[in-house]
Parts: structure tokens; sequence; C-alpha cells
């Protein structure tokens, strides 16, 4: 899948911590550091949401470990931790309706888990901790594109736990000196993404619903946009990100995304061409906490990072529909 290198960094003699590694985006990034030579790679996951079957084909590579264990224990969290170089945190319970309808829940792990998670990086001494936030955080702010100095309210606990995370990292970076990096995901899609269970993201949802033949439901008019971001896109910017010695990068959260929004409309007609199918859509009321629009300004990643998106929306979505058509 991946065809270039983001890093020009030997990463032979680095360990890596992927949390939530089992999961959609966590399985890809260790994809990458595996295929590149890390010395080790080390995923933490309660399998809550992540699934064994993304990573199980890494269980024959001598650099790859599993560690099953849960944020909310400090102990798991230490272990976790123990010989790392580098952190990409990417385990926490995603989804608005999820967290809407457990706060708690999502409390708890987002939260509380964070705090265990980055307490335990900085006692084993990791060189960069990089963690997964959310476009979310933006909440009711109008503007568009989406800077990063300029957020809202949040408008769901989801929303409240990742700006949460932001806050305890600029504490931690000030306090202890960890050099933090935060990355604002916008709408990240593509392979290992989870087409099932009651919370699933919608690309993966329309796919799996279109190919067979199922009822598919979009939530209000359709017309609200989002900057819809490839999963490769978000592996580069966390490679970047765990590797960089760029100063001014450390404590800042950036946006991760393309600079380009489709309504859920057109991304909804987008598969149906790509499936050659007329299956329709059955329009329900608006979610609540959903944000209307959304668009980044990427140029602050773009110029401490280096990162540079490589997938458009329209190459993402004919291999991510492939990938799923090709799994049945």
């Amino acid at each position: 899948m991946f065809d270039t290198k983001y890093h020009s960094k030997d990463i032979s003699q680095h360990s890596f911590l992927i949390t939530g590694g089992a999961g959609f985006i966590g399985s890809n990034i260790t994809e990458y550091l595996l295929k590149y030579g890390a010395k080790k790679v080390r995923v933490f996951d309660n399998l809550a949401t992540g699934r064994l079957s993304n990573i199980e084909v890494f269980n024959t590579n001598p650099a790859f470990e599993f560690i099953e264990g849960d944020l909310r224990n400090l102990n798991d969290c230490r272990k976790a931790c123990e010989g790392i170089d580098f952190v990409s945190h990417q385990a926490a319970l995603g989804s608005v309706p999820r967290s809407i309808n457990e706060p708690w829940n999502t409390n708890d792990v987002n939260v509380g888990g964070f705090v265990n998670m980055i307490s335990a990086a900085k006692d084993a001494g990791v060189k960069n901790f990089v963690y997964a936030s959310s476009s979310s955080v933006y909440g009711d702010e109008q503007s568009l594109p989406k800077v990063e100095e300029k957020i809202g309210k949040q408008l769901s606990p989801y929303a409240v736990s990742k700006y949460t995370n932001e806050i305890y990292a600029d504490v931690f970076k000030k306090v202890y000196g960890m050099k933090i990096i935060g990355l604002r995901y916008f709408n990240i899609f593509g392979p290992k993404q989870d087409p099932a269970g009651q919370y699933a993201a919608v690309i993966p949802l329309f796919v799996s619903k279109i190919m067979k033949r199922e009822e598919v439901f979009i939530d209000g008019d359709g017309e609200q946009t989002r900057d819809f971001t490839f999963v490769e896109n978000a592996v580069q910017a966390n490679v970047r990100a765990m590797l960089c010695e760029n100063k001014d990068a450390f404590g800042q959260v950036f946006n991760i995304a393309v600079g380009e929004n489709f309504s859920v409309n057109q991304l909804y007609t987008s598969i149906q061409q790509l499936l050659n199918s007329n299956h329709p859509a059955t329009y329900r009321a608006t979610r609540a906490g959903d944000v209307r629009n959304s668009l980044a300004d990427i140029s602050k990643a773009k110029n401490l990072l280096g990162y540079k998106p490589e997938f458009d929306f329209k190459a993402g979505i004919a291999l991510t529909v492939e990938y799923f058509r090709e799994k049945g």
C-alpha cells in the first residue's frame, strides 16, 4: 500500500509504541513502521474497538509485539512505555453519537486514559509523544477554512475530551518539557476501517450497505461538508511528528487533512459510481453534535512538520472502495 517514505531518519535503532494499534489508523501506522525496518513496533490495545484481524499479519515479524491492556490502568500504560523511544497515541473511544450516549465512558477512556498514557511516557523518558486530536474541537466556530488558533465551543462530549487532551498536552510540555505534538484529524477514512457496529464510520458503512443492497441512511440533507482525508495522509503525519526535530513544532496542534471539502451527497454519489450502483439512500434527521461544514487550513502542518498530503479525496475513495470490494 505504501509507495513512498515519509522519513529520512534510520528507524532501525528505534522502538515505537502505537496505542490503539489494532484499530483503523493505528494498524496502518504499524504497517508503515514495520515495512521500513523499525527496531520494535509495540501495539497496545484493549480490543474494545480494535481487531486482532488488523494486526495478525504482523505476528511473524520479529520486530512486532502486541500487549493487550487498558488505558484506564496506569500500570498497563507504564508497561507499554518500557523501552520505547516514540509514541503515537491513537487509542480512544471515537464517535460523537457514542459520546452523547455514554459521556462517562468517553471521558474515562479519552481523558483519564490520556493522562495515564502521557504520564507513563514522561516517566519512561519517551523522546516524542504524538497524539490524535480531532477537528470536532472546532465546535461552533463557523469560519472556513479552520485554522488551529481559532476554535469555538465544543458540541459533544467527544469533542470536549479531545480538546481536554490538547490542554493537558500543553501543560505537560510547559511543566515537564515533553516533546508533544497533537494532530487534529479531519474525517480520516480508508482500508481497515470497521464497517460494522452501532457507531461505524460513514464511508465503510456506505460501501458495505450499497454492496449488500441494504438500506443506507444519510443524516440531515446530505449537504454538510467534510474534508475527507485518506488514512495514508494520517500515517505520514504521525511518522513525521514522531521523528520531528523542529523545536517550533513541539507543544503545537496541527490540522491533518487535504484542504478540500465535499458534501456527504457528493461522497455517496462517488461511492455509487465506483460500485456501478444506483442504490438509493434514505434521508433522516440531523445527528446531534454534528458540525455543519468542515475544511482545514493545512499550512501550519506543511510549514512545521513538512506534511504534504499525497492522496486527495478522489484517489483515496477509489482505493478504499476497492479494498472493501475485495474483502466482499
